[in-house]
């Protein structure tokens, strides 16, 4: 099949969106291939089309476990065969993983950095026939991204172990420096970028200082009609906000990564199919999730960097319809920011006492640890060794940023349950065991191919069913895995810990200083970037988006609250900067009157000139001041 017949036969589309055929023409050509494109723009589909087209595994390396699951999963719906590898599957599970890719069963393998280079891979490869590797989120490899993560920089070591074979890039976030930087990291034989324009004509970007937020909000929702998302910074605020909604006859849900996942799963496919309006959550909600029709996202809290922003905005008016994406900030939250930043990057000495305090939390000896799984809970871990929460938590995200550990928030992982005895010894031990008996018959009745895949099971299901009580039925599942039956993952929603590589002395974990204060400044010159975006009235805000990642020819949205108030104005965004060119500096130094400013813009209409000074008096960029004089105000 040619690339049309697999995009129509699989994912049921006649044609590509911009750019895409040009990516997978350039895939399909052997090229290494970096491809940027804003949320929404179709990533996926640039990879597994010339995956399907290409013999052999397609090896995607992705750091988002719920992204994974996600594609995985909708691959197998489509009828591909995919498999997905990842922190906190049971040993059962990744050996089955394993073995449909030893025998040519799968046509994708969605692995994270971390096992990229794990013993078990590394002997894989040489029988492995890999047609293409894709590296998702590929910002990631560049120390210069917002979320650099150091496993991805052994990406390159793979590529060495399989010459020729093409890779292919994406990202929706990067500036034309980490845009270099990942050609150079992932080894391109010739540099080859591909992007689409970053433009959105159809959201329109607000920003407003504003003290009373929770009105405000009552306003944008009472005016938009459909549904919305609103991101907040912490757990609490979520449920707060959604909560005012809800008084305020607005139906809306709240999200964040510490609710379980039976929880998170029931109130996103609310708002997905409608039943609920808005969805307050924290950066935990979206990834992954292609809703067209959202009218509106708010930012209550000012985001960490234009990459977070640009990507969480980016969810609103996927149908290519009007949309709104609004940013509400008042000087505090400035102050705040700067203050996050300074706990975000705690002293070396701190994080290497964390580290140590990890190590004896779980009782791990130096040398030990690679790729061990446990359940986390910070509160108690601080509580054992006297941190403060958020210094701790921010010195953790420091060590999973040098690949020593991986940290998830409660990925939910519901209760699988897989046989591991011989059929014929099963059958004997439930003659020699009779009360085990209905158990293992109810679950061989509900759940197929449990002799070969793990099956997620609902232990509160089966208890109903043979009139027990669910910790019978767990306490059964327990001693059937004690005595090799079955092998069984209860239900998990705690955050998990991951040791990516074996515990070091914590004397020895290298923090240079040249390296953290080069992430400290670089994470400095982000937030100085979102401030200049949130304070700045004078420019267009899709201009400065788009801007900020290299593509200076945008032209005006005419849709932002910039533009709006410019076009009120009468003038042309030239004529409008022309005037402000030259009044603005004569204003700082002296008073001056109409007749001055005229008479000073000599190449320019009276009429703009003052079109020009009555819209920058309206909004309080002049101040009039004794007879009738003007200055710069501030």
């Amino acid at each position: 099949m040619n690339i049309h017949q697999i995009l129509l036969k699989y994912w049921g589309y006649s044609s590509f969106r911009p750019v895409q055929e040009e990516i997978i023409r350039s895939v399909l050509a052997g090229n290494d291939t970096l491809a940027l494109l804003p949320t929404g723009g179709g990533k996926s589909v640039c990879f597994q089309v010339p995956g399907m087209a290409i013999e052999g595994l397609t090896l995607v390396i992705t750091p988002l476990i719920a992204l994974m699951k996600d594609q995985v999963e909708n691959l197998r719906k489509r009828g591909i065969p995919a498999e997905a590898i990842f922190s906190g599957m049971s040993r059962r599970e990744i050996e089955i993983s394993i073995s449909h890719i030893h025998y040519g069963q799968t046509k994708f393998l969605y692995l994270s950095p971390e096992r990229l280079l794990s013993d078990w891979f590394l002997e894989m490869i040489p029988g492995m026939k890999i047609g293409l590797i894709a590296v998702d989120e590929a910002h990631c490899i560049s120390q210069w991204g917002y979320d650099f993560r150091p496993p991805y920089l052994r990406i390159a070591e793979v590529r060495r172990l399989l010459p020729g074979i093409p890779v292919i890039a994406l990202t929706a976030t990067a500036t034309r420096t980490v845009v270099q930087d990942i050609q150079r990291k992932l080894e391109f034989r010739k540099n080859n970028l591909f992007e689409k324009s970053f433009e959105r004509r159809n959201l329109a970007y607000v920003v407003a200082k504003e003290e009373n937020k929770h009105e405000r909000l009552l306003i944008i929702f009472r005016k938009v009609q459909g549904t919305g998302i609103v991101y907040v910074r912490n757990r609490r605020k979520t449920r707060e906000i959604a909560e005012f909604l809800q008084k305020n006859g607005i139906s809306a849900e709240y999200y964040h990564a510490g609710l379980q996942s039976s929880v998170r799963e029931i109130r996103q496919n609310r708002w997905k199919q409608g039943s609920c309006r808005v969805m307050v959550s924290t950066n935990a909600f979206g990834m992954g999730i292609d809703k067209p029709d959202v009218r509106v996202v708010v930012h209550l809290d000012l985001p960490d960097s234009i990459e977070a922003y640009f990507q969480e905005a980016g969810r609103g008016g996927r149908d290519e319809k009007k949309a709104f994406a609004v940013l509400l900030y008042e000087d505090a939250d400035i102050l705040d920011a700067r203050h996050n930043l300074e706990l975000s990057y705690p002293e070396p000495a701190l994080i290497r006492q964390v580290y140590q305090s990890l190590g004896n939390y779980y009782q791990l000896a130096p040398g030990t640890g690679r790729d061990l799984v446990f359940s986390f809970e910070i509160a108690d871990f601080c509580r054992q060794y006297n941190f403060k929460p958020v210094i701790a938590y921010n010195a953790l995200k420091f060590i999973e940023r040098e690949g020593f550990i991986s940290l998830s928030e409660s990925v939910g992982n519901p209760s699988k349950l897989v046989f591991v005895a011989r059929k014929e010894d099963l059958y004997k031990f439930q003659v020699e065991n009779a009360r085990f008996d209905p158990l293992i018959k109810m679950i061989l009745r509900s759940y197929g191919g449990i002799f070969t895949e793990p099956a997620l099971i609902n232990e509160a299901e089966l208890a109903t069913r043979l009139s027990v009580s669910q910790d019978d039925i767990i306490k059964a599942l327990n001693y059937l895995q004690q005595k090799q039956i079955v092998e069984y993952s209860p239900k998990s929603d705690k955050p998990q810990l991951t040791f990516s590589s074996e515990l070091i002395r914590a004397a020895d974990l290298r923090i240079s200083p040249e390296h953290y204060l080069n992430r400290k400044n670089d994470a400095e010159k982000r937030l100085d970037a979102i401030i200049g975006y949130v304070t700045s009235d004078k420019s267009c805000r899709s201009r400065m988006l788009v801007g900020y990642f290299g593509q200076q020819e945008a032209g005006r949205c005419g849709i932002c609250d910039v533009c709006l108030n410019r076009n009120r104005a009468g003038l042309s965004e030239l004529d409008f900067n022309n005037v402000v060119e030259i009044i603005k500096p004569l204003l700082k130094q002296d008073s001056l009157s109409l007749g001055d400013l005229i008479a000073a813009c000599r190449n320019i209409s009276e009429a703009k000139v003052i079109k020009a000074v009555n819209w920058l008096v309206e909004n309080d960029k002049i101040e009039i001041v004794g007879d009738n004089l003007f200055r710069w105000a501030g």
